[in-house]
């Protein structure tokens, strides 16, 4: 399943909501599922599928009181078994600047969730072209990347190229 993630820090709420009103007229059109990343409420406003959370951020319980779905972020063994979210993301696999400061998890806490997630999840952090077949080889069946597709001079290819190296 492809989803579209919006995971804008900077911008203040005013210029952020006709981004999110955008995103949500083009995922809407494609039928794509449409993530807001942290704000449950804009999630909300645009009718967003999901919400996606941090686990210092809302609680998924209090995110899934604005009604609609939930992501959240994991990064250990103890963080997924106890998270309530519909999807998790585990990760970082590998270090990555959009997660300045977190080691990460890698490769044995993809295993981990393999054997263990109860809900889908997402191998996040790091991820490319050059290191997926790693993540996939470790039991990771969904991937979510940023800069592998944002910062490439051929987003589409390197969208297909990717999800190419997905089973």
């Amino acid at each position: 399943m492809d989803i579209v993630q919006i995971r804008e820090k900077e911008l203040a709420d005013g210029a952020l909501l006709p981004v999110l009103e955008r995103a949500r007229d083009v995922t809407r059109r494609l039928g794509v599922p449409l993530v807001v990343n942290d704000r449950a409420d804009l999630a909300r406003l645009v009718e967003a599928d999901y919400v996606h959370v941090g686990q210092d951020d809302l609680p998924v319980s209090e995110a899934r009181s604005f009604g609609v779905g939930v992501g959240q972020s994991t990064h250990a063994p103890a963080e997924l078994a106890a998270s309530t979210a519909d999807y998790a993301g585990v990760g970082p696999v590998y270090e990555t600047p959009t997660k300045a400061g977190r080691p990460a998890a890698g490769l044995d806490y993809v295993r981990h969730a393999a054997a263990h997630a109860r809900v889908p999840w997402f191998a996040i952090g790091g991820i490319d072209e050059k290191t997926a077949a790693d993540v996939v080889a470790a039991g990771a069946t969904r991937i979510a990347v940023v800069r592998a597709i944002g910062d490439a001079s051929d987003p589409e290819g390197a969208a297909a190229a990717l999800r190419r190296l997905l089973p």
